[in-house]
C-alpha cells in the first residue's frame, strides 16, 4: 500500500494526526527533501528506509514504490502542504493504478492557509471578498491563457499565488494590467509556520522593493486582496437580529 500524506506548511506538529501515525508506521518513505523539513524524519520508526526524491526522477520514485509493494512493505510518500495543490502527484496516482498498486491520499494543511494563519487574515470578508483563487504565473510550466494573472485579476477576488515570488515585478505588472488598483494591498510570505518565517506587507506600487530589500526570492505565498486592508461588513451568522436554525434573531 502506498499513501501519499500532505506534511503541511513546514512545522512538523502542523501535520495531520492520521498523516503523522502514516509516516511513524512506514516502513518506506519518500520525501520531497527540497520542501519538506527534515525533521519529519523523526516520526519515522527505526529501521524505515528513506528517500528523498529531490533528485529523482518519476521512474525511479515508482520504481522504490513497487520493489517495496513487491516485498510487501507500506511506502508514505510525503509531500508538502496539500498535495492536490502544485504537488504532482497524479502522474504518480496514475501510474500507481497502471500497475495495480494500491494507494490512498492524506490531506494536508496548504501553505495559502498557513500564511492566512501567519497573516492574522481572513480572504473572504463580508462586502469585500467571498471567493478565493489559487493559481500561479506562468514559468517553466505554463499556464492556460484564460487563466493569466492579468485574466484573473478582472475578478478582484483574493488571489494566492504560489511559485511566483521570482517574478514578482511580472506578477505585479500583470495584477495591475488586469485591473488591480496600485494601492491594493498585498502579502509576501516565505516559509509561513517555519522558524524563520518572514512577511512582507504593502501595496502593488511598493512590494516589490520591499521583497527585494528582504531578500525574498523563492518558497513565499504571494497575497493580493482588498480583505489584507480594509473596512468589512460583519457577518450576518452572529448579527444579533439574524435568524438562523439555531438561533432566533432578536426584532
Amino acid at each position: 500500500m502506498v499513501h501519499i500524506v500532505g506534511a503541511g506548511p513546514g512545522a512538523t506538529d502542523l501535520i495531520t494526526v492520521r498523516g503523522a501515525r502514516l509516516l511513524a508506521e512506514a516502513d518506506v518513505v519518500i520525501y520531497a527533501g527540497s520542501l519538506v523539513s527534515p525533521e519529519f524524519l523523526q516520526l519515522c520508526k527505526k529501521g524505515a528506509q528513506t528517500y528523498d526524491s529531490a533528485g529523482m526522477t518519476l521512474a525511479e520514485v515508482l520504481s522504490v514504490m513497487e520493489e517495496a509493494e513487491q516485498a510487501g512493505k507500506t511506502t508514505v510518500r510525503l509531500h508538502t502542504g496539500d498535495p492536490s495543490v502544485y504537488g504532482a502527484i497524479q502522474e504518480q496516482m496514475d501510474a500507481l493504478a497502471e500497475r495495480g498498486i494500491a494507494f490512498d491520499v492524506t490531506p494536508g494543511v496548504s501553505s495559502c492557509f498557513a500564511t492566512a494563519a501567519a497573516l492574522k487574515q481572513e480572504y473572504t470578508l463580508p462586502g469585500i471578498s467571498q471567493t478565493v483563487i489559487i493559481t500561479r504565473a506562468a514559468g517553466r510550466t505554463p499556464v492556460p491563457k484564460a487563466e493569466s494573472l492579468r485574466q484573473l485579476a478582472q475578478h478582484q477576488a483574493t488571489m494566492c499565488i504560489y511559485l511566483s515570488v521570482a517574478m514578482l515585478d511580472e506578477v505585479v505588472r500583470e495584477l495591475t494590467a488586469g485591473g488591480y488598483a496600485q494601492e491594493t494591498p498585498i502579502a509576501v510570505v516565505q516559509r509561513a509556520s517555519w522558524p524563520d518565517e518572514k512577511i512582507v506587507r504593502g501595496t502593488l506600487a511598493t512590494i516589490v522593493a520591499k521583497v527585494k530589500e528582504a531578500g525574498i526570492q523563492r518558497q513565499a505565498m504571494i497575497v493580493v486582496s482588498r480583505c489584507l486592508d480594509a473596512a468589512y461588513d460583519l457577518s450576518r451568522l452572529y448579527a444579533p437580529e439574524f435568524s438562523h436554525m439555531f438561533r432566533k434573531g432578536k426584532q
